[in-house]
């Protein structure tokens, strides 16, 4: 099972008409709302300095986007050096944007919330220590907010009554020593996906190589620390060009799977540099998450 490149790819490049997004463009989260597809994306200039971008579109093909971040740099010290790697999640008739905020001594896990998909304010954060690669479930689960995460080389997941104050946390996916590809490090990609047969999760990792490849695995829908089955192997890594070569080589890195149709499009970046799009029918995906 692989995600096929979609002939459009890339979809987004950086723009040297703008300062803030003329070096980069990548870690796109796309959400679907009203017929339009809302994408939110990690931009550089030549600073170096990470903010968020927002486009839209009719097709999720052809993006128009503002001239200015929707999210930039406003914590001081604690993010003077960028907000990163957005991911949107609509819940409870609001969206909450989880994204990482990098400072002057490291990086932490922040939560941010909308009404319009535009205009953000800061929730909080999930922990003041280094997290990164979380993503708050679509829909409450036992009465409790439900967030991935992703401290150490692992995935975590935490809960919450308020999205402020997290608890019981727990490692639910390890790196797997044996198993070459995702042996060093992993993280969560976008939104899990409810399925009748459990939660959808891609998720990234590399091993020795520091190549990073793309997987799935399959969560229990009442208690996700329960993996219901996770495949050995990956179905997606860089193979093209803009994928080996960029700012940092031989990655594709995913903030967001969408069912459209009957498939699932998964927007990702390439090397740090550009946003591109790969598909796949759902039923292959989600039989390959359960059986692969």
């Amino acid at each position: 099972m692989r995600l096929e490149r979609h002939p459009a790819s890339p979809l987004l490049y950086p723009n040297p008409l703008h300062e803030w997004e003329a070096k980069n463009v990548f870690n796109a989260a796309v959400t679907v709302h009203n017929g339009l597809y809302h994408m939110h994306y990690r931009a550089q200039g030549n600073d170096y300095i990470s903010r968020i971008g927002y486009a839209v579109s009719a097709d999720g093909l052809h993006w128009n986007r503002l001239a200015e971040p929707v999210l930039a740099p406003h914590q001081g010290r604690d993010d003077y050096r960028g907000v990163e790697d957005p991911r949107v999640t609509p819940l409870d008739g609001t969206f909450y944007m989880t994204y990482t905020a990098y400072g002057a001594d490291s990086y932490f896990p922040m939560i941010a919330r909308s009404e319009n998909l535009i205009t953000w304010q800061d929730v909080g954060p999930l922990e003041r220590a280094e997290n990164k690669d979380h993503i708050l479930f679509p829909e409450k689960i036992g009465g409790r907010y439900a967030i991935l995460h992703r401290r150490s080389k692992n995935i975590w997941l935490g809960w919450s009554d308020d999205l402020r104050n997290w608890d019981e946390h727990q490692i639910i996916l390890p790196p797997r020593a044996d198993n070459d590809w995702d042996s060093l490090s992993i993280g969560s990609n976008g939104l899990p996906i409810r399925t009748e047969h459990g939660w959808l999760l891609f998720y990234h990792g590399y091993g020795p190589d520091y190549v990073y490849r793309t997987s799935v695995a399959l969560l229990d829908l009442d208690d996700p620390r329960k993996v219901i089955h996770r495949p050995i192997g990956y179905i997606f890594q860089p193979e093209e060009t803009w994928e080996i070569k960029g700012d940092v080589g031989n990655v594709v890195f995913s903030c967001s799977n969408n069912v459209v149709g009957d498939e699932v499009w998964v927007y990702y970046a390439g090397a740090d540099r550009l946003v591109g799009l790969a598909t796949a029918r759902f039923a292959d995906v989600l039989d390959y998450a359960r059986h692969g």
